[in-house]
């Protein structure tokens, strides 16, 4: 029986961890977006750890207070999926990998550049690095992406952040998350301190590094896609396929906004079942 593992390093940096169930069940990591950190799976974990699996929910580098450089190269997509990396090799061997929305980019080039250390792939919200490309050159999607020029500005987020009840609060809301999860949102990332760093993600974006990117993924794997979604349009979703050579599905949510794992945690528990059962 393995011990529950609450921290991990890589890199110098310190990461925390939520690792809850069965002690001895296969490995399930859970790996959240923006803006959000573990928390963020609290609804989802317990329906895998009553079908028999462990889940490991780590928060990000920015997120954990021990993994927070200041440099925005310091969070390029090559050192976040070198984090997921350090975790699997804590746990000792392959893991079935979710993530949603910035989680779900960091997985897929985890699944891509290391398919020995992923079982299974369920990505939430973001598809394929390269299918996101497409569509923003053939569809509503590079609209739909206007925030994250916005994030490219210094200070300018954050100052809006720190004004409760302001447009970064109200366009969370028009966005689809609820009055309960915009309050965690201050309570987790702008009061602890964790929003310069979570942006930095974004503003790593011009350092992207193609071979993290536009590679097919060779592990079974679902993409759940929601029809509500302000962020991600459907083209990316159906591009998806096209990246990935193994066993593969779209499930689309009906009614879904871009907050699947807190707004229909059975159904994304369903399909996770789904794909690491099969």
């Amino acid at each position: 029986m393995s011990h529950p593992i609450t921290q991990f390093t890589n890199d110098g940096l310190t990461f925390d961890v939520l690792d809850e169930g069965p002690s001895d069940g296969p490995p399930v990591v859970l790996l959240h977006g923006f803006p959000e950190r573990s928390s963020s799976w609290r609804h989802v974990a317990p329906l895998l750890h009553a079908a028999g699996f462990r889940t490991l929910a780590p928060d990000q580098r920015g997120y954990s207070r021990g993994a927070r450089p200041s440099r925005r190269r310091d969070y390029t997509l090559r050192r976040l999926v070198g984090d997921v990396v350090a975790l699997v090799e804590r746990v000792g061997g392959p893991v079935h990998l979710v993530g949603h929305d910035w989680g779900a980019s960091v997985a897929w080039s985890v699944a891509a550049l290391r398919p020995d250390l992923v079982r299974t792939l369920t990505a939430v919200s973001v598809p394929h690095p390269a299918a996101f490309v497409e569509a923003m050159l053939s569809s509503s999607q590079l609209a739909k992406s206007w925030y994250m020029g916005l994030f490219q500005l210094p200070w300018l987020p954050e100052w809006a952040a720190h004004r409760p009840g302001g447009q970064f609060e109200r366009a969370l809301l028009r966005g689809g998350m609820t009055g309960p999860d915009v309050e965690r949102f201050r309570a987790e990332i702008v009061e602890d301190g964790a929003l310069p760093y979570a942006l930095n993600w974004y503003r790593a974006i011009p350092f992207l590094d193609p071979g993290a990117t536009g590679q097919k993924v060779r592990v079974p794997t679902t993409h759940v896609w929601s029809d509500h979604d302000v962020a991600l349009a459907r083209r990316g979703a159906d591009r998806t396929e096209d990246w990935v050579d193994a066993p593969y599905e779209l499930v689309v949510l009906e009614g879904v906004t871009h907050w699947i794992p807190t707004q229909a945690p059975a159904a994304l528990a369903e399909v996770i079942l789904e794909r690491i059962t099969a």
